[in-house]
């Protein structure tokens, strides 16, 4: 059975997704129900909701929305990784309503979208650093050529739990292999720190990715963080710029074929329970 630590829902109706703009191959809606019958046919019984980037006026009612979904008698949804705005002095405040909240189960604020200087300023760092105290993780999304920014900011809270998404977002498409796998050996040295095996799929030129070339990526993830520190994730729908979740479920699979169950089973789902105390 998988649990899902990274799925994206998205209704364009009744939140405002100001990125979808720019991208017309996910500009569409990614309704629960859709996910629910992909999930029931790859195995997955538990998801975690992974905010979208939504306008910030918008992000606690994205979290709202997805209480509803957790309410509903066939929800596999067991929390949500909350958008958050670290750069913002109202971020305390904002961040006592959200542990008010069962739901909210960590944070993410999305890196590549914002100049490489706003995760630097002390204002960032002192609010991520108040996560320490609640124990709620801090997702890390950042592009290839940030991974040394997530490294200072991890350095910089060295008490808060973080988990880098997407393998740190190699350029499988152009086999860009340094100082990607360098910065990943790096950054792994940090016990704060887990990796999410989420999506690479999505980086691998459209659909024309071979399954060596990914595996080269996800076994490099896996030599370096250990399989006591690493998590699945489908990324979905942002996977689909690759293949579809069941592509994705059966690439992974493959790759991870010689493993043994014990190790398959913390990478699909016993480490996530302990990482968001599931």
């Amino acid at each position: 059975m998988l649990l899902d630590t990274h799925v994206h829902l998205i209704y364009r109706k009744q939140l405002d997704y100001p990125w979808l703009d720019s991208e017309p191959a996910l500009n569409r809606d990614a309704i629960y129900d859709d996910y629910l019958r992909q999930a029931r046919q790859l195995g997955i019984t538990r998801a975690l909701h992974m905010e979208v980037d939504v306008a910030q006026a918008d992000m606690e009612r994205e979290t709202d929305m997805i209480e509803r979904l957790m309410a509903r008698e066939d929800s596999i949804l067991v929390g949500a990784i909350a958008a958050c705005r670290p750069e913002n002095t109202d971020f305390p405040a904002y961040l006592e309503r959200q542990l008010e909240r069962k739901s909210v189960k960590g944070f993410r604020r999305v890196l590549h979208v914002v100049p490489d200087d706003v995760s630097t300023t002390s204002t960032f760092r002192d609010n991520v650093n108040r996560l320490a105290k609640t124990d709620l993780p801090y997702d890390l999304c950042v592009d290839a050529r940030q991974l040394p920014l997530a490294i200072e900011l991890v350095d910089a809270c060295p008490n808060v739990h973080f988990v880098l998404d997407h393998c740190g977002v190699p350029d499988i498409g152009n086999d860009a292999w340094q100082p990607w796998a360098d910065h990943m050996r790096d950054i792994s040295r940090r016990d704060n720190l887990n990796a999410k095996i989420s999506g690479v799929i999505a980086y691998g030129d459209g659909c024309q990715w071979t399954l060596p070339q990914l595996r080269r990526y996800v076994e490099h993830t896996i030599d370096s963080l250990g399989w006591d520190r690493i998590v699945w994730g489908s990324d979905s729908p942002v996977c689909t710029l690759g293949g579809e979740i069941g592509t994705w479920v059966a690439a992974l699979r493959t790759i991870i074929d010689g493993a043994s169950a014990a190790e398959k089973d913390k990478l699909f789902q016993t480490n996530a329970k302990r990482i968001w105390k599931l």
